[in-house]
C-alpha cells in the first residue's frame, strides 16, 4: 500500500556538535527495515566518530561541503556532487567549512545504531 509521509523524525546524531537528521523514510519514521532516506544539517567543525556500518549509503550534498575520510584518503564532496560508502569499510564524516553542509543519505539496508558500528574511542 501506498504511503503519505506528511513530515520526518528528527534522529539523534552523533558528534562533536548537534547535527540535525530528519528521516523520512526507514526505521523511526514510517517502520521501514530495507532502506532510509534522511536529510542532515551538519553545523561548521562538525565531526562524528569513525564507523564500519553493516548498510550501503549513498550520500548527495546540497549545500557546503562534506568531508569523508576512509582507511585509503580523504574526499571532499561539495554542492551537486555524491559519494557511496560500502558496508563493511570503515568512513568517518566531517563538515570543516563555515556554513556546515545539507546532504541527503540513503541507506540500504536501514540505518540503525545496531548496524552503525560506531568507533568507541572517539573524543
Amino acid at each position: 500500500m501506498s504511503s503519505f509521509i506528511p513530515s520526518p523524525s528528527i534522529v539523534k546524531a552523533a558528534g562533536n556538535k548537534p547535527k540535525v537528521i530528519e528521516e523520512f523514510i526507514g526505521r523511526v519514521n514510517s517502520g521501514i527495515n530495507d532502506v532510509s532516506i534522511a536529510r542532515m544539517k551538519s553545523p561548521y567543525g562538525w565531526t562524528e566518530p569513525g564507523q564500519t556500518p553493516k548498510f550501503d549509503e549513498y550520500t548527495v550534498v546540497l549545500h557546503g561541503l562534506l568531508r569523508v575520510v576512509t582507511k585509503s584518503g580523504t574526499i571532499d564532496i561539495t554542492s551537486g556532487q555524491a559519494f557511496i560508502a560500502n558496508k563493511g569499510e570503515w568512513i568517518q564524516y566531517s563538515t570543516p567549512e563555515t556554513g556546515g553542509a545539507e546532504y541527503i543519505s540513503v541507506c540500504i539496508p536501514a540505518f540503525s545504531p545496531e548496524n552503525v558500528h560506531r568507533d568507541t574511542d572517539f573524543k
